[in-house]
């Protein structure tokens, strides 16, 4: 009585508005209660109990199926038909419902079917005990719709693959005919209610999904026939059409079923009327779109080599997609593109597919006009409609696959001409959808054409000056760029409608302007360089007026052009554009006022036109051209007066760093003439201001110089690990891990960069240990990328040569050292490194991680076996039993001790692999059982 008290108060706090905490501590309390040999019984209490509200007696349901698929063992073998009585005498008292305890009886009772091989007449039992009595036939339905389902779905019931078999072949096959019998003799029984109808047709769905009744099979029984008759009952109707689909897609096999498809297909085309007849009601329209479409999927091959019998499905499904319902339409659009690459298999297209995607063409592009009134459409409502566009456009292409590009083409284009031919009379959404339908065929547009685009391209300056026009037109253009760097005369009348959009007020036309010159100029790259100038004089001209993210897509453009240009030039034009950004960082640093907030807006935008530049220009390769061999001293200049100066500022900060970043590549081997100043900066930067970015790029040039044997840059390398370690250090203690996994990333990735790169710098200094502890502190937080950082530099540490060097090989003098210094660290933090793994695999380290951890424990194990033995066992008692429960504990500790014991440090991976699959097994468990709550 106490545990059913304990439990009732446990699920009364669910039925409250409890706080968090309250929350949490009664979802652990019944998790734990699921575990325990003692929810059998007192689970079974309560489901017979009277005065036991109605959330407890769930609760019992849903512990009696979790514990059926995760706790059988709990049960002695011997007492295993009397909890099959247990459950079924529980079915027999639930009979009337509710129905969500019936139905996770029956979960248990398939569970228990699956698993007890002595239960050899499940189904005939149960028909027996519940199928002659018409008060218990829904229950009996009930089972038999959730056993298929169950057996087939639930992979966490422990049964071997030969067991499964073995009992699926039991329950399921042998059972397959009567169970067909008895649903059809349900169907039609005298008195039977539409509700007991609906459980048979749910009932049969299951077992043709499973592939227990084959559609030859239900084609001999009155059940066939009914399926379709049952789509005139308004009750009926929506199991009628999942059990009609399902049937259809059952007999895929077209050969094997030719006689059950001959008796399907006039069922299904006599719909059609039915169709028609639905054209005011979307759902009955949804069910007919659901039924004609999968018929026409499974006979796509019979559409083709038959076409005139079977093309009344394909109009049907051409109906369907002219609906006016925009969530329907969708429905058909799988059917399409797959007999789109049926047809393209074929010589030529029969004239009546050639038909069909001609009106398919202009049904979908009449789907994309926007609403006469588009202030009528809530704001999500305009972006599904703008994301189903999107949907629609992958239709149109594989009308293309089978008309053609150009056919298409030429379509929307007379679309349009023929709108505009109604000069005021004709509305902006009359041309923009046309436009937008040649934006989504531009992916197939040949960049030959020489029919369609011209005529298209031709028309573009020609459109009314209407925004939504105009934003169409240029996202055509930025489509078309591959056709337009072949046809060269188009650039100019490009370039200039291109250039006019970014004077229009609205920021979409602007920002369609900026792809379109993006594009033109990466495409075209080699036909602009003699533009630059006017591109140039753009930005002088518009840049105040365009939006940032607008510059920074001509910049973008500009700097493709110039990667275009011979080296020189191509130098000296970047010069031009990187001096006039870092001049307005220079001004706003040697200002005689504080910089506003305005002033380093500013600057953070010119900077990132400065790193989409040297992002797309990359690389001038060993040999800096002349224009360029000063640059790298007056660009550091500047960014060291602004970092020291505002380099608190987070934003700035960077900026900055990226833009260094992609000089790095730029500059290659002439940087190492500033890295030294560049890391003291960082290190300066990273005291002061504690921001990761300063971590982050000294990581980075740790990467491209870290070989290099010059001493003032390895100075460098030493005081930025030095300093960041200290200032690291005193950000943990101030605001703990949690509060700062930015720079804890950044400062493990430079670390790896440093122990790759600068081994000995690395292990002998003082701030090794420091650096060993930092790491730790890494593994106490769940972000992934993290996790992953530390571990990786953990393993490196522990499996570095030094501490395994070969007979072969000479020791390099320095090995001792670095050896003396890894002993000594992980002799005193090898505890917590311990309980940080397996935390960790136990609790919510990603998947992935459990190979790093396999090499360190192996790696342990090897170096440090009595520590380790010593360690492990307190570290297990500290893991919660809902992670890692008690048997998986002794067996890990035993695997591991074995393993230790015989000098076979690799089966030390055995041990690990079992905690966590069976830790991950629990935790599935209780998520599960969360989620069921």
């Amino acid at each position: 009585m106490a545990d059913i008290q304990a439990l009732l108060s446990a699920l009364d706090v669910f039925s409250r508005a409890p706080d968090k905490a309250s929350l949490e501590k009664a979802n652990a309390w019944l998790q734990d209660f699921q575990h325990s040999p003692e929810a059998w019984s007192t689970c079974n209490i309560l489901l017979r109990s009277l005065e036991a509200p109605a959330a407890a007696k769930l609760f019992a349901a849903q512990t009696f199926r979790s514990k059926v698929t995760y706790d059988l063992h709990q049960v002695n073998a011997a007492n295993l038909l009397s909890l099959r009585d247990t459950l079924v005498a529980a079915l027999d008292h639930y009979q009337a419902g509710p129905r969500t305890i019936t139905v996770q009886l029956c979960l248990a009772l398939s569970g228990l079917a699956l698993q007890l091989p002595s239960w050899d007449n499940a189904i005939p039992s149960l028909i027996d005990s519940f199928g002659q009595n018409p008060a218990t036939v829904p229950v009996l339905l009930q089972f038999l719709t959730v056993l298929p389902e169950e057996l087939c779905t639930n992979t966490k019931i422990p049964v071997t693959d030969q067991e499964y078999r073995e009992r699926a072949q039991v329950l399921l096959t042998a059972n397959a005919e009567r169970v067909l019998s008895l649903l059809s003799m349900y169907i039609q029984a005298s008195g039977v209610t539409l509700a007991v109808q609906a459980q048979v047709f749910n009932c049969l769905r299951s077992w043709l999904v499973a592939g227990e009744i084959t559609a030859a099979a239900l084609a001999e029984t009155p059940l066939f026939d009914f399926c379709f008759d049952a789509l005139a009952s308004e009750q009926l109707f929506d199991t009628a059409v999942d059990v009609v689909c399902d049937v259809i897609h059952e007999t895929q096999e077209i050969d094997d079923n030719m006689p059950v498809i001959e008796r399907i297909v006039p069922r299904v085309i006599a719909l059609r009327p039915d169709l028609a007849a639905a054209k005011d009601d979307p759902e009955k329209t949804r069910g007919y779109a659901r039924i004609f479409t999968e018929a026409g999927e499974t006979y796509r091959l019979l559409l083709l080599q038959h076409t005139e019998t079977f093309f009344p499905i394909v109009e049907a499904i051409g109906e369907c997609s002219a609906y006016a319902d925009l969530d329907i339409v969708p429905i058909t659009f799988p059917f399409w593109m797959r007999l789109a690459q049926s047809i393209g298999k074929k010589s030529s297209v029969p004239p009546l597919f050639n038909d069909a995607y001609k009106s398919l063409l202009a049904i979908v592009i009449h789907h994309l006009h926007f609403p006469a009134d588009s202030s009528t459409l809530t704001g999500q409502e305009l972006d599904n409609f703008r994301s189903f566009r999107h949907v629609m456009g992958d239709t149109l292409k594989d009308c293309c696959y089978v008309l053609g590009t150009e056919p298409c083409l030429m379509t929307a284009f007379n679309m349009i001409t023929a709108s505009l031919s109604h000069g005021s009379n004709a509305t902006w959404q009359e041309i923009e959808a046309p436009l937008f339908s040649m934006r989504s065929m531009g992916a197939e547009v040949d960049p030959l054409d020489e029919v369609a685009v011209p005529r298209i391209m031709d028309l573009i300056p020609t459109l009314p000056q209407h925004p939504r026009i105009r934003y169409a037109a240029l996202l055509i253009i930025s489509r078309y760029t591959e056709w337009i760097s072949l046809h060269p005369d188009h650039i100019p009348a490009a370039l200039e409608y291109i250039s006019s959009g970014f004077g229009v007020s609205d920021p979409e036309v602007c920002g369609a302007a900026g792809q379109a010159l993006k594009y033109l100029c990466q495409d075209c790259r080699q036909r602009l360089v003699s533009f630059l100038p006017q591109l140039h004089a753009f930005v002088g001209t518009m840049g105040s007026k365009l939006t940032q993210d607008d510059k920074v897509l001509v910049y973008e453009a500009i700097a493709y052009v110039i990667s275009a240009m011979p080296m020189e030039q191509a130098a000296q034009s970047l010069r031009t554009f990187a001096l006039s950004i870092l001049e307005s960082v220079h001004t706003v640093t040697v200002k005689s006022t504080v910089a506003t907030k305005q002033d380093l807006r500013d600057v953070g935008d010119g900077l990132a036109n400065l790193e989409v530049m040297l992002h797309v220009v990359g690389s001038f390769g060993d040999e800096l051209p002349s224009f360029c061999q000063n640059t790298c001293q007056e660009a550091w200049s500047v960014f060291d007066a602004f970092i020291a100066k505002y380099g608190s500022d987070y934003e700035s900060s960077e900026h900055v760093t990226r833009v260094l970043r992609h000089g790095l590549t730029l500059f290659g081997a002439s940087a190492l003439a500033v890295a030294p100043a560049v890391l003291a900066r960082m290190a300066s930067a990273f005291e002061v201001t504690g921001v990761s970015s300063y971590l982050w790029i000294a990581g980075k040039i740790l990467g491209r110089f870290g070989h290099e044997e010059d001493p003032i840059l390895r100075s460098g390398f030493k005081g930025v690990y030095e300093r960041s370690t200290d200032k690291l250090v005193s950000m943990l203690q101030e605001k703990g891990p949690a509060a700062i996994p930015d720079v804890l990333e950044d400062y493990l990735r430079m670390l790896l960069q440093m122990v790759d790169y600068s081994p000995d710098l690395f292990f002998q200094s003082s701030a090794f240990p420091i650096a060993f502890r930092v790491a730790l502190a890494a593994l106490t937080l769940i972000q992934s990328d993290i996790i992953f950082a530390s571990l990786d530099l953990i393993r490196i540490i522990l499996t570095h040569d030094c501490l395994s060097p070969t007979a072969t090989t000479p020791l390099p003098p320095k090995f001792p050292i670095y050896a003396a210094a890894i002993r000594q660290v992980v002799e005193k933090e090898g505890f917590e490194l311990i309980g940080l793994l397996l935390t960790g695999l136990v609790g919510d380290f990603p998947e992935e991680t459990s190979s790093s951890i396999i090499t360190i424990f192996r790696v342990l194990s090897g170096l440090w076996p009595t520590q380790v033995l010593s360690w492990v066992p307190p570290v297990l008692q500290r893991l919660p039993v809902s992670s890692a429960p008690d048997e998986a504990k002794a067996r890990f500790l035993t695997d591991l001790k074995a393993a230790i014991d015989a000098g076979q440090y690799d089966k030390v991976k055995y041990a690990i692999l079992g905690l966590d699959r069976t830790s991950r097994k629990a935790r599935d468990r209780r998520r599960l059982a969360a989620l069921d709550r």
